[in-house]
């Protein structure tokens, strides 16, 4: 092999190096990005199917239902309701008509079903996703609910 073979070869080598790490760091990227959606988002199906998403709103007064450590509520942004069940323990600050973001998969029921729970840390926290949608929900949205009267 000629010098000049050897040396197009080695860089050759280390393109498809740098090209295969490359697709490897984006496809580790990729699978654990997870998205937030509002209520009004995942009741319009503009959230992944099949796909772990973050879901954040208001804990619908009265919607809290336990049977032993499964826990059905549901999630609110003052325009569509989506319901959420969760099989472990509840942070101390959840609360009914506070801020919560839920991350999981909805199922085939249309059930958002939570692997993880997040509950607001003190009185004036919301996360910005979850306050922003809250906000877009009640300047653009209608005041119908998916199957829960509004108070």
């Amino acid at each position: 092999m000629t010098p000049r073979r050897k040396r197009i070869a080695i860089v050759a080598g280390v393109l498809a190096a740098v090209g295969v790490a490359a697709a490897l760091v984006l496809n580790a990227f990729q699978s654990n990005l997870v998205f937030f959606y509002s209520p009004t988002q995942v009741a319009g199906k503009e959230a992944p199917v099949g796909r772990t998403f973050r879901l954040g709103g208001l804990v619908e007064q009265g919607s809290v239902k336990r049977d032993g450590v499964v826990v059905s509520f549901l999630v609110t942004d003052t325009v569509k309701t989506i319901p959420v069940r969760y099989q472990d323990i509840l942070p101390d600050l959840f609360k009914e008509g506070k801020g919560v973001v839920a991350q999981g998969q909805v199922g085939v029921d249309g059930v958002f079903v939570a692997r993880e729970v997040l509950a607001k840390h003190d009185e004036n926290y919301m996360p910005p996703e979850a306050g922003a949608a809250l906000e877009r929900a009640r300047k653009g949205g209608s005041m119908e609910s998916s199957g829960a009267a509004k108070p």
